[in-house]
């Protein structure tokens, strides 16, 4: 009985008191008084305190320690013996005091059933835990805050936030730390006690923060398991870690746009780019940075997240943008891995080092064209040249100027990767270009020595030299038509045979006066003997006139036997 009549209370401002007072026949003992005391007890506080009484002989006859609970009322209504209501004013959370009280003041002449006889003097030893107001408001004191805070916490955001909890006697009953990651909660939706939803408005990520919830904003009455009981004032510290709100878009900025952008990328194109990837908080992830390796995708067909997918849309090749993605644009309420928590926000820094479509063709610019242009390069033609070769980042690969001697290739005989043999088609001697090529007309996703995988590759090229080719399978061609008695032609001497120093002579004549033209590249000398050993087909070291066909001719007669 006397139990539930004491109570406990906390709050409003205290000060520090050092005298042990006597307050109307209340002898009050401050025997252990905290060194910081915020707040004392006023007339019509609540409180939650523990409690030993005894008699003046040191004999017990009740105790909240023994209950295993402590004791809760509000002073100043009446509620508790008149000695204590006086008794525990001015008292400090954690402060210990001992209180004797009268018996006119406590249960008087009568006494208390067979538990406290008449006109006894009571003994309380108190000790105070809890003290709140209905009038308490949510207090909140920001303990350092981020230099940059671009949003703060509004009602129906989603928060992710460490936090450590303990009662306003420094007991702590729970700790986000200890499980190992963030409580996370809709704000202002009725997921948080309402104190919580109410201190945690206006933070910014990286903010900490002291919230003191009183109990009627806390879990009241009822408390919450064994770690919270009845009527509990709340102390939080929280670092918010985490914001965003559901219906938020993914956000760009940071930008930082070439002076030249040719195109910008669309869905559908093949991407390489780095990339930074923090949270909110500055914490970093991931990073292509130390892999050594950009991160290649294609873009805007669901190939990674979709924050990403749409953030990677409308860039130019070099430019470097953050992209922050909420987490419904991102791994969700999952999370990704050990990594990334759930409901994480991810921004990320990037880098578009290049990307392409797979329908790009060669792309070639002119620099410098000759005046005088008689012959431009094509397929089967010998060509000599200068390069320079990058990536579209700048990033130097190779350069002729490494080497002795000049480039060489014969177009169309796959000595070079498709796009630049293209891309040197069609020149003059003299000629400058740039030529643009896409990783599948270069080297492909697999890249080369020195060349990245899906790289695009920048030339510069300046043909130096051109020797009209044959074509493929001819080791000598007629420019102008053949001689209408090619056998006599050849047949110098006329002695109605042709041996290799006759056909030598000839060919090489051809070839002096521009009338007919040898494989470029080749030794003329190894051209000659395999078209004479061609045209010597009984292999006797002549040629007759009834062995002497035109490779033409041959031709058509393979092809009328494979018919």
């Amino acid at each position: 009985m006397f139990a539930s009549s004491l109570l406990l209370l906390l709050l409003k401002t205290w000060s520090y008191v050092g005298c042990n007072p006597t307050i109307g026949d209340v002898v009050v003992d401050r025997y252990s008084i905290p060194k910081l005391c915020p707040r004392e007890v006023k007339s019509g506080d609540y409180v939650r305190y523990h409690y030993n009484v005894t008699f003046q002989d040191g004999k017990t006859f009740d105790s909240s320690y023994e209950r295993g609970a402590a004791s809760v009322g509000q002073t100043g209504q009446g509620r508790l013996i008149a000695g204590i209501d006086k008794g525990i004013l001015g008292m400090c959370v954690n402060e210990k005091r001992k209180v004797t009280v009268p018996p006119h003041l406590a249960y008087g002449s009568l006494g208390a059933g067979d538990v406290v006889p008449p006109d006894s003097t009571l003994v309380f030893d108190l000790m105070l835990l809890d003290m709140w107001n209905k009038a308490d408001l949510v207090v909140t004191e920001t303990v350092s805050s981020p230099r940059d805070c671009k949003r703060s916490v509004k009602r129906t955001d989603f928060v992710r936030y460490h936090f450590n909890g303990t009662l306003l006697d420094g007991t702590p009953f729970d700790s986000s730390y200890n499980k190992g990651q963030t409580h996370d909660s809709l704000v202002g939706e009725g997921w948080l006690i309402k104190g919580m939803d109410e201190g945690i408005l206006g933070m910014c990520v990286g903010e900490t923060r002291n919230i003191i919830i009183p109990p009627f904003l806390a879990y009241g009455e009822k408390g919450s398991g064994k770690e919270i009981p009845s009527q509990a004032t709340l102390v939080f510290n929280v670092l918010l870690a985490d914001l965003h709100n559901p219906k938020d878009d993914i956000t760009v900025e940071n930008q930082v746009v070439p002076e030249l952008c040719a195109r910008k990328s669309v869905a559908g194109d093949y991407m390489r780019y780095h990339y930074n990837g923090t949270f909110l908080n500055g914490v970093t992830f991931d990073t292509s940075y130390q892999r050594n390796n950009t991160y290649n995708t294609y873009i805007g067909l669901g190939y990674v997240i979709s924050g990403m997918d749409k953030g990677l849309q409308g860039v130019c090749i070099g430019e470097r943008r953050r992209v922050t993605l909420p987490p419904h644009m991102a791994y969700g309420e999952q999370g990704a891995g050990k990594d990334i928590p759930g409901s994480a926000v991810l921004v990320f820094d990037i880098h578009v080092i290049d990307f392409h479509n797979p329908k790009d063709s060669v792309e070639v610019h002119v620099t410098h064209k000759p005046e005088v242009c008689n012959l431009t390069s094509d397929v089967d033609d010998l060509i000599h040249y200068h390069y320079n070769c990058s990536l579209l980042d700048g990033t130097r690969l190779f350069s002729s100027s490494d080497y002795d001697n000049l480039q060489d290739t014969v177009l169309g005989a796959d000595k070079v990767i498709d796009g630049l043999d293209e891309g040197l088609r069609g020149m003059c001697v003299g000629e400058r270009r740039t030529v643009i090529i896409p990783p599948h007309l270069g080297h492909g996703e697999k890249g080369a020595t020195g060349v990245p995988g899906s790289a695009v590759l920048h030339f510069e090229l300046e043909l130096m030299d051109l020797q009209k080719g044959v074509p493929e399978g001819y080791l000598f061609v007629w420019v102008e038509d053949a001689p209408l008695e090619l056998f006599q032609a050849m047949d110098i001497n006329q002695n109605g045979e042709v041996p290799i120093e006759e056909f030598g002579e000839f060919i090489m004549l051809q070839v002096a006066e521009g009338k007919g033209r040898m494989k470029p590249g080749v030794d003329p000398e190894e051209i000659i003997a395999d078209m004479f050993r061609n045209q010597d087909r009984n292999k006797d070291g002549v040629i007759v006139a009834e062995e002497l066909k035109l490779k033409v001719e041959e031709d058509k007669e393979r092809m009328h036997e494979e018919l």
